[in-house]
């Protein structure tokens, strides 16, 4: 019997004019478009004695603010950074639950499956990598001023002020540009470390739940597809706890601002 192992890359399952449309993309859309309905329902259903639906959300709410509290340290900041880390979050754990609902991995059109996990794309996964690190970087831009915080990667005034104070000022200097040149590439890190973080194991757990349902059948694998269910949790936690860590850090005042 043939066991279809995912590839990396993406189906292509059809086009919209010279966009291609591929089967990680579908997946997505079902997540966007079901956080649509339950935003519709839970706005229309906002009253001053909360329902059953209001009361749900809202525990989640409360709980979700709980844990970003711990990293933010304030609740006006965890506000703050909750439209965006909170996206992420259910964005992702979404996707991933979606991925194994019936039919992800068995429908198919022409030779290809029609669904796949989202985040078993590595276009997606590096396109959220990319918005959590830049908007810490607009924050940063926000909140300390555009200075302070190109500050914390070079502080060009005194890079330029060192090479004043002779050789040991030019020596600092260069150590100083070379600091900064290293927080610079941790930044790109970021990007390379939370994009492959999730996409590595969302990918592993498909790969893994298509060769044991195609070996042994309908029953074993449920075990693991309960696992999978843990994992998208645990994937979706730590990329929206690792997204407010770097807005938290964004935004604090520069080392030494307070004594200034």
């Amino acid at each position: 019997m043939a066991i279809h192992i995912p590839t990396l890359a993406p189906e292509i399952i059809g086009h919209i004019g010279q966009w291609p449309i591929t089967n990680t993309i579908i997946n997505a859309w079902l997540a966007i478009i079901i956080f649509l309905f339950i935003g519709l329902a839970v706005r229309w259903s906002v009253q001053l004695r909360p329902g059953k639906l209001q009361n749900f959300f809202e525990y989640i709410l409360e709980l979700l603010m709980g844990y970003f509290d711990q990293v933010t340290g304030e609740r006006k900041r965890t506000i703050r950074f909750l439209p965006i880390v909170g996206s992420v979050f259910f964005f992702i754990l979404l996707s991933n639950w979606l991925g194994l609902l019936p039919g992800t991995g068995s429908i198919t059109v022409g030779r290809n499956f029609l669904l796949r996990p989202a985040n078993t794309d590595l276009n997606l996964t590096l396109a959220m990598a990319m918005v959590a690190v830049l908007s810490s970087h607009i924050f940063g831009f926000l909140t300390v001023g555009v200075a302070a915080h190109i500050g914390k990667f070079v502080q060009i005034k005194n890079f330029f002020k060192s090479f004043k104070h002779g050789p040991i000022g030019i020596f600092t200097a260069m150590v100083e540009g070379a600091v900064g040149l290293i927080e610079i590439v941790s930044e790109l890190a970021k990007v390379l470390s939370l994009s492959l973080r999730l996409f590595g194991n969302i990918f592993a757990g498909e790969v893994l739940i298509s060769v044991i349902s195609a070996l042994v059948g309908l029953l074993v694998p449920t075990p693991f597809m309960l696992l999978e269910l843990l994992v998208g949790l645990i994937q979706a936690s730590v990329f929206a706890m690792l997204t407010i860590v770097y807005l938290t850090v964004a935004t604090m005042e520069p080392h030494g601002a307070e004594e200034h």
